[in-house]
């Protein structure tokens, strides 16, 4: 009777999906799994909330060398949209879909130890499409840094009911800073994630309304705006910094849908205006310390004056560049001076700025 048993259970097991799964079946009720399967299980288990995929979306970033993190999120109708922007190494183009393949990694020599454990394995991104919805690339290329959306449904993939609170941080007798008190949310993931990179890598959380205003200041305060003239499309420029480069409300919806987030024309005219502030970091919210970083000023913005009037074109400030050139030949024959290289020149909102380089006959 056993042997029938053992047979009809092997014939089960190599017919169907079964033989998908099971690599060699082992009598008395036990198989050996496919690797496949057994990383699948495994996927399954690593991801069991919503809070688990942020925790290892940071650290993916982190391990790609970025040092600012944006976490844009929404939740509609049960369905929790997060995306993940940062300046990192970025990925190839022909990797946006193989990374989230088992075992895919980077990391083979930088396997990393923290709080949450190893590190390195090839299994977070893996798990998290595993466990969601979706997970996708949505821009990212080497040196721009990345932007990859993950969408879950709640009803299969849990999250904590309180999602507005912070949590509290205090400091242990080592000087450490740590979570005291909060419920396990999402902000209190980022918050332990920016705790124990603190100076490291700067969290910052929002909506996606928010991230894109936070975006926009950061960017506008320091991008060269004179390396604008010479950029021909905004995806030429990292991910976080593309925003910095939007003429009006039109090309900011659109340069905004090309990072993963949407927003109302309306929406794109308060962000530009600074109507709408950029977030403190996460870690700069906990510790109640005042942001560095410049904000965008609340005072209304002149369309007329806007970002578009100061793109000049490249013949045309090669031309300026000549006639600058000419006019101080004069004044270097008179002085013994001796121009190096071209004159530079620097357009700012309000200001062109021209510099000379040069050396002294002795």
């Amino acid at each position: 009777m056993g042997d029938a048993h053992d047979l009809i259970s092997f014939v089960a097991a190599m017919s169907g999906e079964g033989s998908l799964r099971v690599e060699e079946n082992l009598g008395e009720g036990f198989v050996r799994l496919r690797v496949s399967e057994a990383e699948r299980r495994q996927a399954k288990h690593d991801i069991q909330h919503v809070e688990d995929i942020v925790i290892e979306m940071l650290r993916n970033a982190r391990d790609a060398g970025a040092t600012k993190i944006y976490v844009a999120t929404a939740k509609e109708e049960g369905v929790r949209t997060l995306l993940f922007l940062d300046n990192g190494s970025g990925i190839p183009r022909d990797m946006h879909e193989r990374i989230f393949d088992a075992r895919v990694t980077s990391k083979l020599e930088s396997m990393k130890m923290d709080r949450w454990g190893v590190h390195g394995r090839g299994m977070a991104l893996f798990s998290i499409r595993q466990n969601t919805e979706s997970a996708a690339v949505v821009t990212s290329a080497p040196g721009l840094g990345s932007s990859i959306k993950v969408v879950a449904d709640t009803a299969t993939l849990n999250e904590r009911a309180d999602q507005s609170t912070w949590p509290t941080a205090e400091k242990d007798e080592t000087g450490t800073f740590h979570i005291s008190r909060g419920p396990h949310n999402i902000v209190r993931a980022a918050a332990e994630f920016a705790l124990s990179e603190l100076h490291a890598c700067d969290v910052y959380l929002g909506s996606p309304t928010e991230i894109a205003a936070t975006l926009f200041a950061h960017a506008s305060s320091t991008v060269d705006a004179s390396k604008l003239l010479f950029i021909d499309d905004a995806s030429d420029l990292p991910v976080v910094d593309r925003l910095g480069s939007s003429a009006d409300a039109a090309d900011f919806m659109r340069i905004a849908s090309g990072i993963g987030i949407e927003v109302s024309e309306r929406t794109a005219h308060r962000i530009l205006a600074g109507t709408i502030k950029p977030q403190r970091s996460v870690s700069a919210r906990l510790l109640r310390e005042r942001s560095h970083t410049p904000q965008a000023t609340a005072k209304p913005v002149d369309l007329e004056r806007d970002r578009r009037g100061l793109k000049i074109s490249r013949d045309d400030l090669q031309r300026f560049s000549r006639g600058v050139e000419k006019s101080f030949s004069e004044l270097a024959a008179q002085y013994y001076l001796n121009l190096v290289g071209d004159p530079k020149v620097r357009v700012s909102r309000d200001r062109i700025v021209v510099t000379f380089d040069i050396t002294k006959d002795e």
